[in-house]
């Protein structure tokens, strides 16, 4: 074998081994070079894995996005017809609730169904054996899944507010919130999808949790409405304050205090990002 051919080989070992690091090296004929260490390498590692991203996530893209509209829109209307006559309180629940309907399923049932579908196509190894840092990989993911959760949540929210006629009185917590919980959704969604290997699992949690969402949990009712015990589990879970702290960026005077919720959306959101990184550091 040539000396060109070895070293390509050589550069090829010593990349696969470095996933993970934040450095990867070539083999030269005097040794092992560090090459393509610090933030530069780092971004550009994001912006390619971002595009490999959009693309796997490209041709089912249009489904996403209908998926939240039946999530958000759909249940901002069916809900209306649970009421005898829809009151100005109830309208103002139901329309800045859908936004947290609609971010839901991307979190905890789209994105555990890639990593799903990526481990049955065999794929799942493979982008894992990608030469970049495997943090890079990972923000990719997440910024890709997030920015693909926003589109349907805005149209939820236009549609809710237009069906109910609520006037709505944007505040700067919007921003925040918002972003906390799509974060929140994808870093538990996707660590969950990391930690349970297998995909049957995946899919009944995923369905188990959106059963949750849709019946049992406060965000288009008051929580006045459910058993003490049951509304004390919700102050813990994270769906009733995603809601208390986008309906307090929706509103004026509504959600009286936001500080607990932020909290709870938070410590989840740190859970996620940590059982996250635990299941990557065990990946060699």
């Amino acid at each position: 074998m040539s000396t060109v051919g070895t070293n390509a080989v050589g550069t090829d070992a010593v990349e696969r081994d470095a996933v993970g690091r934040d450095a990867v090296g070539i083999v030269a004929g005097d040794g092992v070079v560090p090459l393509r260490r610090g933030p530069r390498h780092w971004l550009h590692a994001f912006g390619a894995m971002g595009r490999f991203e959009w693309a796997t996530i490209r041709p089912y893209a249009p489904l996403v996005l209908v998926v939240q509209v039946m999530m958000g829109v759909g249940m901002s209307i069916m809900y209306g017809f649970f009421y005898p006559h829809v009151d100005p309180t109830t309208a103002l629940l139901i329309a800045t609730g859908v936004p947290t309907l609609a971010l839901v399923p991307m979190g905890f049932v789209l994105v555990p169904a890639n990593v799903a579908m990526q481990r049955l196509s065999g794929t799942f190894d493979v982008i894992w054996s990608f030469p970049v840092p495997r943090s890079a990989g990972v923000a990719a993911s997440f910024a890709v899944n997030a920015a693909l959760a926003l589109p349907g949540t805005v149209l939820a929210l236009a549609v809710g507010a237009w069906r109910y006629d609520v006037a709505l009185h944007l505040s700067p917590v919007l921003v925040p919130a918002v972003l906390l919980s799509v974060l929140m959704c994808v870093a538990v969604g996707y660590g969950l999808a990391l930690a349970v290997a297998n995909p049957l699992v995946i899919n009944l949690i995923s369905n188990a949790t959106v059963f949750l969402v849709l019946l049992f949990t406060p965000i288009v009712y008051p929580a006045s409405n459910l058993p003490r015990w049951l509304a004390a589990v919700h102050e813990v879970l994270p769906f009733s304050p995603m809601a208390q702290v986008i309906r307090a960026g929706l509103t004026e005077g509504v959600v009286a205090d936001v500080g607990r919720p932020f909290l709870v959306l938070v410590a989840w959101a740190l859970a996620g990002f940590g059982l996250t990184a635990w299941v990557v550091g065990r990946r060699r």
